[in-house]
């Protein structure tokens, strides 16, 4: 693809959102937009239920540390969103930047369900807050642990005892209620 030919997925964005739209960028199929936060929810449920694009599965989201970046960057942390166009067989990633002052972007879960663990994965390896989000608890780190292990920042070398237990049977009684089973006697 040459550098003067979009794809139409990133055209459609741009045409839309153009005042949302960092950058953009497409390599070899693999199409890449930079959107102000801001933006978020607008431009995904965009990606999502325009018929022409119909990215209906959210792959994957992740956090980005820029603390040690050669290049500078807007802000310290990022959040890279792919998408993936099952009929179209095409992806798109979103990345928003995150500062370290106001470090929350809007919760994807009212488009995606399945962005709620990956987002609270993100939350606590990089302690990036997800506005909107219904239950944003530490998933991989234990209940009293401090700090965020992915941050480039945090001592690589550090040990914290497990001091609390904490357990996610609280979300999973919930759903097994709501499916007609029961918990009790477990």
């Amino acid at each position: 693809m040459s550098e003067t030919t979009e794809s139409l997925t990133i055209r459609k964005v741009k045409e839309k959102f153009p005042d949302d739209v960092v950058s953009s960028s497409s390599w070899r199929g693999d199409d890449a937009l930079v959107i102000k936060k801001e933006a978020l929810i607008a431009i995904a449920t965009f990606l999502k239920t325009d018929p022409e694009l119909d990215f209906n599965f959210l792959v994957d989201l992740s956090g980005v540390d820029y603390l040690t970046h050669p290049k500078p960057q807007p802000e310290r942390f990022a959040v890279a969103y792919h998408f993936l166009s099952m009929a179209k067989k095409q992806r798109v990633r979103l990345k928003v930047y995150v500062g370290l002052a106001d470090n929350q972007v809007d919760t994807l879960i009212g488009l995606w369900k399945s962005a709620d663990w990956m987002e609270r994965e993100v939350f606590d390896q990089y302690g990036i807050k997800f506005k909107g989000h219904p239950n944003l608890k530490r998933i991989l780190n234990h209940i009293a642990f401090v700090g965020h292990p992915l941050r480039k920042d945090y001592p690589i070398k550090k040990r914290q005892l497990l001091t609390q237990s904490d357990t996610l049977m609280d979300e999973m009684k919930k759903r097994l209620e709501a499916k007609g089973l029961t918990t009790t006697g477990r």
